[in-house]
């Protein structure tokens, strides 16, 4: 891990206290002499940093306005040199004593690390080579009143830097990055789904039903019509009403709220993009989702190899595609396409050293099982896994060529899911059935099982055409491009449990 990407011990109490005292002491005098900077409203910038130095030709010697916070200072008699940041990176400042006003100078002197300033002044090259502002006025437009991190440890405190990002992402490079990296992550999804004519939609995040997906949900209470709702735990059921409703390619990126468990991989609050594109099946998906993450890597990284959870990745298009039964075979040595019956899938799973307890004893459970505990962790390289059993499928299209299996892939690098697709179940009587079963284990106390959608069904009752449906998640891509370990790194703003005073 690089410097900058590190959070900072605290200084001890006392210490700490003094330099807080002393910051607003210096406030308080700027705000007696009727100089307080928090009543500056505006600053006009001519130039960002990066323009300076990238393109130092056409600003040599030429005057430019300037802002940002100060990063270094260091004083040598009758000059001041400083680094100010702005949002594109830092630029040097040089600040004279025969150059400013006597005030601007003696002022200068006063400030502290973290205060922010506005400055004009001529761009030159100092002795040294460096690319500089020759500071000719300087104002202050924020008092910093808590001093920021040491400069070579950063923060050192990891869940000091998920608290408070707004530090982070002053003093750690890395940690921007990662956020321009997101960024540029959702603008390319959105841009190759709009430029391959899907039709972006937003679709309500409270619902008086929770379906789409098996998760334990958020609850909460409308009052006015006194009635529990739940924060979506997926889009699918209304995205896919759209489809029925002649909208032919569709897709959202939102927020997904899922009040599960918390850890490296997964955050309550997280984003996801779903997709669906009528005549379409799950084949269709897998090419869409192969060329939209491998066209990410190459547009933002620029190369299709990358590093994640220390290993080395091949984004290349021509990923595997293995069965869900292939794969047990292939890394367990378990031949379920062999297995008829339920007992004996289930026996096979047990001699493999797969947990089935509190598992229902069926031969789609017992495969699900074996390729969870057993393989998943050996999935490093991309690789599809299609063909999923149904009873863990209550969304998706029976295979007309095994009943017992759906026509659904999930995306695995480095033994994490990236993506889920299905061919989309469009029988509305096979969707009602598979729903009772949702319903019956609710009954039981499967508190993530799905709830009996009526309207959906009706839905469906008027015809939805084939469909091939992909859901993404959009928090473990941006990790992988990032080289991220958790997904806290990845998230503004993580969930996170209260401080205790």
């Amino acid at each position: 891990m690089s410097q900058d990407n590190q959070i900072p011990n605290a200084a001890p109490e006392q210490d700490l206290s003094e330099l807080l005292q002393i910051r607003r002491d210096k406030l308080k005098a700027l705000q007696d002499e009727g100089r307080d900077p928090f009543q500056r409203t505006r600053f006009v910038r001519s130039a960002w940093s990066a323009e300076i130095k990238g393109d130092y030709a056409s600003f040599e010697d030429k005057t430019v306005e300037v802002a940002g916070r100060i990063m270094s200072k260091r004083g040598m008699g009758k000059a001041i040199f400083c680094h100010i940041q702005d949002d594109k990176g830092q630029i040097q400042l040089y600040i004279r004593k025969d150059a400013v006003s006597e005030q601007e100078f003696a002022d200068f002197r006063k400030y502290d690390i973290g205060d922010i300033i506005g400055v004009s002044g001529y761009v030159f090259t100092t002795k040294t080579g460096e690319i500089s502002v020759h500071v000719t006025q300087v104002t202050l437009l924020a008092k910093s009143l808590r001093p920021l991190p040491e400069k070579f440890h950063g923060m050192t405190n990891t869940e000091l830097k998920y608290r408070q990002r707004y530090v982070d992402l002053i003093m750690s490079a890395d940690s921007r990055r990662n956020f321009e990296i997101r960024s540029a992550f959702i603008r390319h999804v959105r841009r190759y789904l709009d430029d391959h004519g899907y039709m972006e939609v937003e679709t309500p995040v409270l619902n008086t039903i929770s379906g789409g997906a098996t998760a334990r949900p958020f609850i909460t209470h409308h009052n006015t019509l006194d009635m529990d709702m739940y924060l979506r735990i997926a889009t699918e059921l209304n995205l896919k009403r759209l489809i029925v409703g002649g909208i032919e390619r569709v897709y959202e990126i939102g927020r997904i709220f899922r009040n599960e468990g918390m850890d490296t991989k997964h955050n309550p609050e997280f984003t996801s993009v779903e997709l669906y594109q009528s005549y379409a099946d799950f084949n269709d998906m897998m090419d869409l989702f192969e060329e939209l993450l491998s066209s990410a890597a190459d547009e933002i990284l620029g190369t299709h190899k990358v590093q994640w959870q220390g290993y080395d990745i091949d984004l290349t298009p021509g990923w595997p595609r293995l069965t869900m039964a292939e794969a047990v075979k292939q890394y367990v040595g378990v031949d379920f396409m062999a297995i008829s019956d339920d007992e004996a899938a289930v026996a096979a799973a047990k001699a493999a050293g797969v947990d089935m307890d509190g598992v229902e004893p069926t031969w789609g459970h017992a495969l699900y099982e074996c390729f969870d505990q057993k393989v998943e962790e050996q999935l490093i390289q991309p690789t599809f896994i299609t063909m999923h059993p149904v009873d863990v499928s209550p969304l998706a299209k029976r295979s007309p060529k095994d009943p017992r299996l759906t026509e659904r892939f999930e995306l695995f690098i480095c033994h994490s899911e990236m993506g889920n697709a299905f061919s989309e179940l469009n029988d509305p009587i096979d969707q009602r059935q598979r729903f009772l079963k949702q319903v019956e284990l609710r009954a039981k106390g499967d508190d993530e099982a799905g709830m009996m959608d009526e309207d959906f069904i009706n839905a469906l009752e008027y015809g939805m055409p084939p469909t091939g449906g992909l859901g993404i998640g959009i928090d473990r891509c941006v990790m992988l491009l990032c080289n991220a370990s958790s997904i806290r790194d990845v998230i503004l703003f993580p969930t996170m449990k209260p401080e205790q005073n």
